[in-house]
């Protein structure tokens, strides 16, 4: 090859070559540097989401919400008076219920040393041993008892424990599984003429004899349409003393409390939802009464902050048993409107410099500021209308309630 053509073709590479070099290093530099313009777009915030919400037509309610005990309206506790005196040691051998079981009269509910204990109906405590010749109101009331559960008392007189009431108590024991209870008695002369005193003034006793008793440590009297069983505390094999259970007469009721800031909001008459968080079980119930003076304050707690006043609920229906010593949640609807009224959440007003209020609302990404009046408030809405009749806010229109930065992603 000529040595001029090669010079010319060396030439020529070194050329294209440094223009590819300057074509690169323009490319990079260019990818490195930026616009002043460029870089304030890049490094700006990222533009905010706006939050909005539906207006919408709904009856409002302001509630006060608080914990509640149900209880019934009577509680009896059912003691022990002492063991019979042949057995050997006073101790629980037996319980017959459980908490919450309805009980029926003649029922036996617990058994001390093998002898029951049984709920009878009547209103007068038992407070003595009801034997032949006893006689009063308290015999009465085991009479109409026994004969309530269909046992004859012969010919025996209204208050009298005569041959037919003791007839009539020792055919319930064995109906019930137990050998009746007895006692000896001194035999007195049938007629006073035959008696003949003593020189130290004391009546003639011809004898003694067995007869059937009703015992006081073996019968509980109580007084109401129906019993329910609260509270069980004996057990089998422990000594019974104190109370061995309790039972409940009426209906649940529900005791509560509000704070002071609250008493204010309630009335008698006011609806109440009760919810068992237990259970999942709910109900309706009103407001029967509020207290005028405060309780105590709480533990731990002094002055107004801790006042609290006694809220009664009544529920509207009868509470199942499952409700009984339950603790439960209650809404008290204090105030409600009548009506679906225009509503809009409670974020989502706003107040000028004059106090007026206002709710931005959205459309075709447009925002449009509305005066507007605001009325009643409840569970997190506030009732609204324009104030301007050339403002219309409509159900389903959307009103902003705040806004959430995007990050640097553009992800909320």
């Amino acid at each position: 090859m000529p040595q001029g053509l090669a010079r010319r073709r060396r030439g020529l590479f070194f050329v294209v070559a440094s223009c590819l070099i300057c074509t690169g290093a323009g490319a990079g530099a260019a990818m490195v540097l930026k616009s002043p313009a460029q870089v304030a777009i890049e490094t700006a915030p990222p533009r905010p989401n706006i939050l909005t919400a539906p207006v919408v037509r709904k009856v409002l309610a302001q509630s006060v919400v608080t914990r509640g005990k149900v209880t019934p309206s009577q509680s009896f506790d059912i003691t022990s008076s002492g063991a019979p005196k042949e057995a050997g040691r006073s101790v629980v051998t037996d319980v017959m219920v459980k908490a919450g079981q309805k009980i029926s009269y003649g029922h036996a509910m617990v058994e001390v040393s093998g002898r029951p204990i049984f709920l009878m109906k009547g209103p007068i405590p038992a407070y003595r041993d009801l034997m032949p010749g006893a006689k009063g109101r308290d015999v009465k009331q085991l009479q109409d008892a026994l004969a309530g559960l269909g046992y004859s008392l012969g010919r025996d007189v209204s208050g009298t424990f005569g041959k037919g009431t003791e007839g009539a108590t020792k055919r319930f024991y064995r109906s019930m599984g137990y050998a009746p209870a007895t006692a000896e008695v001194a035999v007195q002369p049938p007629t006073p003429s035959a008696s003949v005193p003593k020189t130290d003034g004391k009546a003639e006793v011809l004898g003694s004899e067995t007869v059937s008793v009703f015992p006081l440590a073996e019968i509980s009297f109580v007084d109401a349409p129906s019993v329910r069983v609260g509270d069980v505390k004996a057990t089998v094999g422990s000594e019974p003393n104190g109370v061995l259970l309790s039972v409940t007469t009426g209906s649940l009721t529900i005791d509560a409390s509000v704070a002071a800031y609250e008493k204010g909001l309630i009335r008698p008459g006011q609806d109440v939802e009760i919810l068992s968080e237990a259970s999942g079980k709910q109900a309706k119930g009103k407001v029967s009464s509020v207290a005028q003076a405060p309780t105590k304050p709480q533990s731990g707690e002094s002055g107004q902050a801790g006042e609290t006043y006694a809220v009664h609920v009544k529920p509207s229906a009868a509470l199942p048993s499952e409700f009984n010593g339950a603790d439960v949640r209650l809404t008290i609807v204090a105030a409600s409107s009548r009506d679906e009224v225009l509503a809009v959440p409670s974020s989502a007003i706003s107040a000028g410099a004059d106090g007026q209020m206002f709710v931005t609302v959205r459309r075709a990404q447009l925002e449009h500021r509305v005066a507007v009046r605001v009325g009643m408030t409840g569970d997190g809405f506030v009732q609204i209308s324009p104030v301007s009749d050339l403002d219309v806010i409509s159900q389903g229109d959307q009103v902003v309630i705040g806004v959430q930065p995007s990050d640097s992603s553009g992800k909320l």
